[in-house]
């Protein structure tokens, strides 16, 4: 049987103003996962549109397309041409679960929530000649997950290829996130075995790992289990958690003993009284200020996330934000405008108040203003999101955030990574069209590395237990994918 798996582009990705790196970071691990469950004889072709031009001209039998909401009509228009030429094409993903009866117009079967008992189910149909046209997970278990099938991703093409996720979901209730809409019908956070983890890491060759879990601290027993097991791997590793998770004790120096050097902590907001209209009680009444001097201790990396565009927000929160960001130290800031997704709480509180202002899905990308909101014009709020980009990574403001940092070294190492970051994006470019991305890791390496040592009492470095119990001769890294 021949089997497609595609990854249609996000809208935003083909803008030729923004900015390629981040859309070459990750390979597509979803479908990377479903291809596991294939017959081995089956031929199988894995595209991602973000860094390939996909092939048209072919007549596979099986056409599976994972779908976001900026990436919806892309999907739809690719469904279409594939159903056209006679193959059984099937659609899934955030959108799909949302607005299932809208992709169902596209496909011969869709699937709703998580793929692992549901896409066994369709194959096992799909070979004896009776697929569903729907099909709705309920339940809920990473035991007995296939391994990925990595052997099917251009590793080449991306800077982090070995991307790796370990857990479904998250613990929160955020009214703003989509899991609440994906996930429902059965458990919303769950995570693999230890000893599975651990396994498909030890799989990955090099060093660098990011896990692209929604919490990778959420559930602590599991965690903390799994960074005991990653001690002396010899890792360098980025993840995401929350401020509640960086406050608790131990957890964190497990962490950073197993390897961790970055954290994307989803800071949203400064206002309380946001954090309460939109369910994020991990933050509430918080320290922030703790959180953030607790990773710098550690030589952790802090990646923060800020939400512009809730109801407390007015004319002021963008300066304000940014200054607090870098006053604090924070090496990179991710800045979003509220955007409210189908299906979830604060979609249907939106639009129980007519503040939608269209469903053109393709601006639903955390760029565009899509609602009304409650303090700010939508030109205003749109204006103050693309200054706070500005804003913080001027060099001005790179310097005095790095300034925050107690010695020099550290000041460093803060202005080459934020500045590496953001400030060189024609160079970035140039080795993307150039399929050379791959040859940046031991850069980043470096500067994850570096971020570990910690000066002692005596002003020397002192390397974290996780650097210190590496692997005299750690595996190379190559740019064979």
């Amino acid at each position: 049987m021949k089997v497609k798996l595609i990854l249609p582009a996000l809208t935003e990705a083909t803008s030729p103003f923004w900015r390629p790196i981040k859309y070459h970071l990750f390979p597509p691990l979803g479908l990377a996962t479903l291809a596991g469950y294939l017959d081995p004889d089956d031929e199988i072709d894995l595209q991602d549109e973000h860094v390939e031009t996909l092939r048209l001209d072919d007549t596979p039998d099986l056409v599976v397309i994972q779908v976001y909401i900026t990436s919806a009509f892309r999907a739809y228009a690719l469904a279409d041409h594939y159903r056209a030429r006679g193959a059984y094409v099937c659609l899934g993903g955030l959108h799909v679960t949302s607005l299932p009866d809208e992709a169902a117009a596209h496909a011969d079967t869709i699937f709703l929530g998580p793929g692992e008992d549901i896409w066994p189910a369709f194959l096992a149909d799909y070979q004896a000649g009776h697929p569903r046209k729907r099909y709705v997970s309920q339940v809920r278990t990473l035991l007995g997950l296939p391994p990925i099938r990595r052997d099917l991703i251009k590793r080449r093409l991306y800077l982090v290829p070995n991307s790796i996720v370990v857990s479904r979901g998250c613990p929160h209730t955020c009214d703003f996130c989509y899991k609440e809409a994906f996930f429902k019908g059965g458990h919303s956070f769950y995570t693999q075995t230890v000893d599975a983890a651990l396994a498909e890491i030890e799989r990955l060759p090099g060093r660098h790992l990011y896990f692209l879990d929604d919490h990778l601290f959420g559930n602590p027993r599991f965690a903390a289990a799994l960074f005991e097991g990653m001690r002396g791997m010899g890792r360098l590793w980025q993840a995401a958690g929350t401020v509640k998770s960086v406050l608790a004790p131990k957890l964190l120096e497990l962490a950073v003993a197993g390897g961790l050097r970055s954290l994307f902590v989803g800071f949203e907001t400064v206002s309380q009284a946001n954090l309460k209209e939109h369910h994020k009680y991990q933050n509430l009444n918080r320290d922030y200020t703790a959180a953030i001097r607790r990773l710098h201790d550690q030589g952790v990396m802090v990646n923060g996330s800020f939400v512009f565009g809730m109801d407390d927000d007015d004319e002021a929160v963008f300066d304000r934000t940014v200054d607090w960001a870098v006053t604090h130290g924070i090496e990179t800031a991710t800045f979003h405008i509220l955007t409210p997704y189908p299906d979830t709480e604060l979609y249907k509180r939106m639009a129980a108040q007519g503040r939608l202002l269209h469903s053109r899905w393709d601006e639903y990308d955390t760029r565009h203003v899509v609602f009304r909101p409650a303090r700010l014009a939508p030109a205003a709020l749109e204006a103050g999101y693309w200054r706070a980009y500005r804003d913080f990574y001027r060099w001005g403001n790179i310097w005095r955030s790095a300034a925050a940092k107690a010695n020099a070294v550290d000041r460093l190492r803060h202005m080459a990574y934020a500045g590496g970051w953001k400030k060189f994006e024609p160079a970035w470019d140039w080795v993307i069209r150039a399929k050379q991305v791959t040859h940046l890791l031991p850069f980043l390496e470096e500067i994850l590395e570096a971020f570990g040592k910690r000066p002692n009492a005596h002003g020397q470095a002192a390397t974290s237990s996780s650097a210190a119990a590496a692997p005299t001769s750690a595996p190379p890294i190559t740019s064979e994918r």
